[in-house]
């Protein structure tokens, strides 16, 4: 039977804000970050973007792999997460937002959530220059199923246009934000001409799973390395 194939959900790579500031869990301390991506190295997984990662998932390939995903764009990424990535020579993709680049994560703003620098067009092009993928998270991160089928569309088909335009390079990987979506939103994913796209289900993939919705891990500010190996290795993930 193949292996299945882990996809690690990663947001913030920086230190978690104060206790009781809201979603203190997706923030992982760079030490965290670099320790995770230690240990896979050392356990003999090779770290990959979703579009080097994506002759596994069709069975093309087989082996000892990792997805690595990033979520929103955050300017952290770059500054913490790549030098690390680099030393191991892992890939990873980094999905982000078109319309703010540059800015903050605005979307978070109701909640209270810490504004925090985004990716300019500038670093988004230095993170490819360092080997990595940048993936589509819609034009201004919106929660797909609450828009018109039009505006779904304009943000799907237009942020693959507009990454395109800064990236230099096709853009094959899509990431739901908020994990939100229906069948609708798979199609137009789809016929953009995405190869792959992410969800916040919880699980490993296998080969000859469904590209377009694919489940992922969630690697949070708790998430200790034994928590870390178990997500990994065991069905931990698979029963959630």
């Amino acid at each position: 039977m193949a292996r299945p194939i882990p996809i690690l959900m990663y947001h913030q790579i920086a230190l978690a804000p104060d206790k009781g500031a809201p979603y203190r869990s997706l923030y992982v301390a760079p030490a965290a970050f670099a320790r995770q991506m230690a240990l896979l190295n050392m356990l003999g997984f090779k770290g990959l973007s979703m579009k080097d990662l994506q002759p596994y998932l069709t069975g093309e390939k087989s082996g000892k792999v990792v997805g690595i995903t990033f979520d929103d764009g955050y300017l952290n990424n770059l500054t913490d997460a790549l030098p690390v990535l680099e030393k191991y020579q892992f890939s990873s993709t980094c999905y982000v937002v078109s319309q703010l680049l540059g800015k903050t994560n605005v979307w978070d703003q109701s909640v209270g959530i810490a504004q925090t620098p985004l990716m300019t067009v500038d670093q988004v092009q230095q993170w490819i220059a360092g080997g990595q993928e940048i993936g589509a998270h819609t034009r201004n991160h919106v929660h797909l199923p609450e828009c018109s089928d039009e505006q779904s569309r304009e943000e799907i088909v237009l942020c693959k246009a507009e990454l395109e335009a800064v990236c230099r390079q096709p853009v094959l990987s899509f990431c739901y934000p908020y994990g939100q979506f229906g069948e609708s939103h798979i199609s137009m994913v789809r016929q953009t001409g995405y190869q792959t796209s992410t969800t916040t289900q919880r699980g490993r993939t296998r080969a000859g799973q469904d590209l377009f919705t694919l489940p992922r891990i969630p690697i949070v500010r708790s998430t200790t390395l034994p928590i870390f190996l178990i997500k990994l290795l065991s069905s931990y993930e698979d029963r959630k």
